[in-house]
Order: structure tokens, then C-alpha cells, then sequence
């Protein structure tokens, strides 16, 4: 594919990081393989994972393809970035046809980045994932490779007002070892291992966060922060969904 848009992108991304003094601490970052397809999958706390999950592939070379709502690609101004990168629109309503532009990609060798909770975590702690990354790894014989990401949610998540210019913010970026699911095998349990292993990895980022004040709204319930709980989270999520949905009958 032609990369037109996303080299320039990447190159205003790295002068932005540096201007607000982002103070990134990346681990495993070999394991994104430097050639051939794989499934890259983050936890999701922020509107802008996408743009520090692919920052940790470039240590890789490699240019990551997001599944995206189809929403972004809509947007007047993200929509044009969005399409000139090659990320993946998402439509709800007609997932299939997602999925199979997906495997295309994959099956050429691209990395596909997908964010399997679908939604932001308002508790920052991983939600029930969707088991989409592992059956796309089984039908294309790639890895799948478990992301965290910690720090993005103090720039912009769901509920908060944007901080997009806050400086000197630590951002985690932990890559885990690949995942190797084989056709024919049990995909719950894969996908019970890939929430294991994210949940781990989300853990230890926020744990050796360099920044753990008590109490602050980005922290979560169970190290001493004000995020909601899980389960206040949930219904949270299932009253935005209601709200959604009566709007669209309307």
C-alpha cells in the first residue's frame, strides 16, 4: 500500500511528543514481529490509544492498521486521516465486512491493532473482551500480541473534559509476549488466556506508574483512585447504551 498520509503523521506525532515533553517508558516492544501479519490487541482507556499502541510497533518498523468505529471515519477531519492510513472502518451493524478486510490485511502481512473491550474502560481496569482478535489469528496463522497502555487516559477519555495539552505526562506502553492460537482450537479459552495476560500487563503498568497520587479521577477504585468501579462502570455503559438506543428510535 502506498503510505502517503501516515509517515507524516507519525513524524507530526513525534514533534507533538516532544513539544509537550511525553515521558514514555516502553517495554517488549520485540515482540511485535518485523515482518509478516499480526493482531496487535490493547487495552482501551482513552480516545488517543490508538495513536500510543501504534507508537509501540515503530520500534518494529511496522505500521499499524486499526479497527476503528466507523464514526471516525466520517469526521470531517479525522475521517480523510483515517482512510489515508489504511486503518479499518467498523460498522456496527454490518461487522462482516470489517472482519474480512481484517483478514485481508492480515493475510498480506499487515498488523491490525483492535481494542477487543470495543468501548473505553471508565473503571481503567480491562473489560470482558470480545474474541474477534483470536479468531482472526487462527484463520491467518498470525500471532497475537497483548498491548496496555497506561497515562493516555489523563489526556482524553469518556466523561472527562480534553487535557490535550498537559506536558510532561508519563505514558506506559507494555508489549507481551505473542499468542499463538491454532486453527481448530478452543477460542474461549484463548480468549480467557488474551484477557489474562492483558490484565496482567494493564496491572503492572499502573502499579510502576511513576505518578500514583491518591485519589486522583484517573486511577483506579482498587489502588486508592475515584474511577468507578467495575460494576458502576457497567452501568454506566449499559445506561449510555439505553440512552443510544432510544435516540436512534426516536
Amino acid at each position: 500500500m502506498a503510505e502517503i498520509v501516515y509517515p507524516p503523521v507519525i513524524a507530526a506525532a513525534r514533534t507533538l511528543f516532544r513539544v509537550l515533553d511525553y515521558r514514555f517508558h516502553m517495554e517488549g516492544t520485540e515482540h511485535v514481529p518485523r515482518t509478516g501479519g499480526a493482531v496487535l490487541v490493547s487495552n482501551h482507556v482513552s480516545y488517543l490509544d490508538f495513536i500510543f499502541a501504534g507508537f509501540g510497533a515503530l520500534p518494529s518498523k511496522r505500521l499499524v492498521r486499526f479497527m476503528a468505529k466507523q464514526d471516525v471515519f466520517e469526521h470531517r477531519i479525522s475521517g480523510p486521516l483515517m482512510r489515508g492510513m489504511h486503518h479499518i472502518p467498523v460498522d456496527r451493524g454490518a461487522g462482516a465486512g470489517s472482519y474480512a478486510t481484517a483478514l485481508r490485511m492480515l493475510k498480506a502481512g499487515e498488523v491490525v491493532g483492535v481494542f477487543a473491550e470495543a468501548t473505553i474502560s471508565r473503571s481503567f481496569t480491562v473489560k470482558e473482551i470480545k474474541n474477534g482478535a483470536i479468531r482472526m489469528a487462527q484463520a491467518t496463522k498470525v500471532p497475537v500480541i497483548p498491548v496496555a497502555l497506561w497515562g493516555s487516559q489523563r489526556l482524553w477519555t469518556k466523561g472527562r473534559p480534553k487535557q490535550l495539552t498537559q506536558r510532561h505526562v508519563p505514558l506506559t506502553i507494555l508489549i507481551g509476549e505473542p499468542m499463538y492460537p491454532q486453527r481448530g482450537e478452543d477460542v474461549n479459552k484463548h480468549t480467557a488466556d488474551l484477557y489474562a495476560r492483558m490484565s496482567e500487563l494493564v496491572d503492572r503498568a499502573q502499579r510502576t506508574y511513576p505518578e500514583i497520587p491518591p485519589g486522583v479521577w484517573w486511577q483506579p477504585a482498587h489502588l486508592g483512585g475515584t474511577a468507578p468501579t467495575p460494576e458502576e462502570a457497567a452501568a454506566m455503559d449499559a445506561a449510555e447504551a439505553e440512552a443510544r438506543a432510544k435516540k436512534e428510535q426516536a
